[in-house]
């Protein structure tokens, strides 16, 4: 059985960095992309990262290109996604979610099979 068990979640000033990590087990992930979404209080869950598992070609939402970072180790079975230059409207609980697929450029919600609990980021002002 798929888990994806997210970390790194807390409270940093506007400017700051955060590096959010999901621990995928339960079966192999070669064939998969793995996505980071977030969800923001009254606002619907957004795609903000995708990394695909094998090849490693990423794809990113317009708002956070430059700032973030979405990366794996195999060794480690783990996602990453690196936040720089964080803003207030960066605010929401971030999921990691997994979607067996080699296309990496899908961010809607509906194509992720396997879905973390989700880490809270706050950015303040």
């Amino acid at each position: 059985q798929v888990q994806l068990v997210e970390s790194g979640g807390g409270l940093v000033q506007a400017g700051g960095s955060l590096r959010l990590s999901c621990a995928a087990s339960g079966r192999a992930f070669s064939d998969y992309v793995m996505g980071w979404f977030r969800h923001a209080p009254g606002k619907e869950r957004d795609f903000v990262a995708a990394i695909q598992w094998s090849g490693g070609f990423t794809y990113y939402r317009e708002s956070v290109k430059g700032r973030f970072t979405i990366s794996r180790d195999k060794a480690k079975n783990t996602v990453y996604l690196q936040m720089d230059s964080l803003k207030p409207e960066d605010t929401a609980v971030y999921y990691c979610a997994a979607d067996r697929t080699l296309v990496v450029d899908q961010p809607s919600i509906y194509e992720y099979d396997y879905w973390g609990q989700g880490t809270q980021v706050t950015v303040s002002s």
